[in-house]
């Protein structure tokens, strides 16, 4: 099969590898599409993920596969089932993975099957991958699919954060991260939610996730529209980019007891804190790896949403690209002309 892979140096190529072995609790699958992460996957291609450091690497996480193969003890996939989050994981001959997604084929776990044949949580077998690998229901198309998993893992953050209704929500960055921050604040009643970023266009995307008020920071004061709004600040500020000098100019936003929320990726891995114009009391948290559990509870939800015509995977995506073009993907990605998200077509 062909994959895509990224060396030490960074460069990019698809290159053939084996087809993935699955043993008798994994299903194969046939990827159908993958979503650009411009957080994991750039910071990958550039060697600045923290912690990770086996190149060659199989790129891929936000990806969705048809089932084509099931092990003899699988029993909650079936052949032609949609997946979330099919995974290369250990070493496939001389490539390590990257999570792999941005293959041809890849392997899902049953997490039921594992369980019930004492394979499950805690024993060296288990992957914490197959508590989110859940099944697609049909009505979904697999393309825009595969944004469900950015959903999720967004969806998580912000109940791992503790967002809640009523709680006031000042949002840097309106990239694919940032526009669900904003879109599923106002789904979960939190106002006024208020968006930042540095291009006009993607400032109008979010006010049509129902951002209550947006601003471009290059050419407006950020404190003083933020307290305009908020006189007393804001209960949460949340970093959806992975800029560490948004701690600091978030101390200014939040109101006593408010907290500052890092979710994006940021490369430098470290930053000078100053909270002199901070208040009193105050929290920082990051969220830099999604819990796969707190993922697969947030699935119903984020389906429901869909469901009900609340939330669109389309409105997310601004390219479909065919995985033979891949390496113009990642360009487009570079050169900073994505405007949304960019999902690769199997």
């Amino acid at each position: 099969m062909k994959s895509l892979v990224v060396d030490k140096d960074g460069k990019l190529s698809i290159e053939e590898v084996s087809v993935p072995k699955y043993n008798e609790y994994q299903a194969l699958v046939k990827m159908e599409s993958c979503g650009v992460c411009n957080g994991t996957d750039m910071k990958l291609i550039h060697g600045n993920f923290k912690g990770f450091d086996t190149y060659p690497a199989i790129l891929g996480h936000e990806g969705v596969g048809r089932v084509v193969e099931k092990g003899s003890k699988v029993i909650s996939f079936e052949i032609g089932d949609s997946v979330l989050l099919p995974f290369l994981e250990g070493k496939t001959s001389e490539y390590y993975s990257g999570w792999g997604a941005y293959s041809e084929y890849a392997v899902v776990g049953d997490l039921k099957a594992m369980t019930e044949g004492g394979k499950g949580h805690g024993t060296a077998d288990f992957s914490e991958a197959s508590y989110a690998q859940q099944v697609v229901p049909k009505d979904i198309n697999p393309i825009g699919a595969a944004m469900i998993v950015t959903f999720r893992e967004v969806l998580s953050a912000m109940k791992r954060f503790g967002f809640k209704e009523n709680n006031s929500l000042v949002v840097f960055g309106a990239g694919p991260v940032g526009l669900c921050f904003t879109k599923f604040a106002k789904l979960l009643g939190l106002g006024p939610v208020i968006v930042f970023d540095i291009v006009e266009e993607k400032l109008s995307e979010a006010a049509s996730m129902g951002a209550d008020y947006t601003f471009n920071s290059l050419s407006n004061n950020v404190k003083e529209e933020v307290r305009n709004i908020c006189p007393e600040g804001v209960d949460f500020v949340v970093d959806a980019v992975g800029i560490n000098q948004l701690i600091n100019q978030g101390m200014e936003l939040v109101k006593n007891n408010g907290k500052i929320c890092c979710y994006g990726i940021s490369p430098k891995l470290g930053v000078e804190l100053d909270w002199s114009k901070a208040p009193y009391n105050w929290s920082l948290q990051f969220i830099q790896w999604p819990s796969k559990l707190e993922e697969s509870e947030a699935n119903t939800q984020i389906i429901n949403w869909i469901r009900m015509g609340v939330l669109n995977p389309d409105d997310f995506i601004s390219d479909v690209i065919d995985f033979e073009k891949i390496l113009d993907a990642f360009k487009m990605v570079e050169e900073r002309k994505a405007k949304k998200k960019i999902v690769i077509k199997f």
